[in-house]
């Protein structure tokens, strides 16, 4: 699959909903227009009061004077980790995801060039990485342990580049390989406890 074919088929399979759903939050999914294309990643900053230290993509909440969910994921992309609107290629959007705190959030999608320059936001972001569109889709679901009051529970995540990729990210990913990719990665809501430790 190295002769763009991903990327090409992105292009061919994603439009954007005609009906219009305001989003409470949006976010940029960004992929490299390149023969092995790599997804935009960031690691929210340690500092944070929410999702402190998670993998995610650029994005936020909607600003009062935003007029579209593109114009949010873009000017949060653009806040977060310097990325310029005018170098994304918008492909289309993905089904709405509820976030653990009910929020709706629009994933939106587009093709950046391979070689963008971009700066972390130093009190937002921690880390900008890349992972590849392939590896992402062929990580098999690992054990993550979320540790609530009286119990953990394990949610499917993805390790890639020393990060955990899981929850509302993950589910973003899956989306995008259904949708732009034709591709159904199993992803079960809940795992078995790992029993190799």
């Amino acid at each position: 699959m190295k002769d763009r074919s991903l990327t090409q088929k992105l292009q061919q399979s994603l439009r954007f909903s005609t009906r219009v759903q305001y989003a409470q939050a949006a976010v940029l999914i960004a992929v490299t227009d390149e023969a092995d294309p790599k997804i935009l990643l960031t690691r929210r900053s340690a500092y944070l009061s929410n999702h402190a230290g998670e993998v995610s993509f650029p994005g936020g909440k909607r600003d009062p004077n935003d007029t579209s969910n593109i114009v949010v994921a873009l000017r949060e992309a653009q806040e977060e980790t310097a990325l310029n609107p005018f170098d994304v290629q918008l492909l289309g959007d993905l089904p709405m995801q509820k976030a653990r705190n009910g929020m709706l959030v629009k994933p939106v999608v587009g093709l950046i060039p391979p070689q963008v320059e971009l700066i972390a936001q130093p009190s937002e972001i921690d880390r900008i990485f890349f992972a590849s569109v392939e590896k992402l889709m062929q990580a098999p679901p690992i054990p993550y342990e979320v540790r609530y009051a009286h119990q953990s529970l394990y949610f499917p995540s993805m390790r890639v580049e020393n990060e955990i990729v899981w929850g509302l990210t993950a589910r973003m990913l899956i989306s995008l390989f259904q949708y732009g990719l034709g591709y159904q990665k199993e992803w079960p809501f809940l795992v078995n406890s790992p029993t190799f430790k």
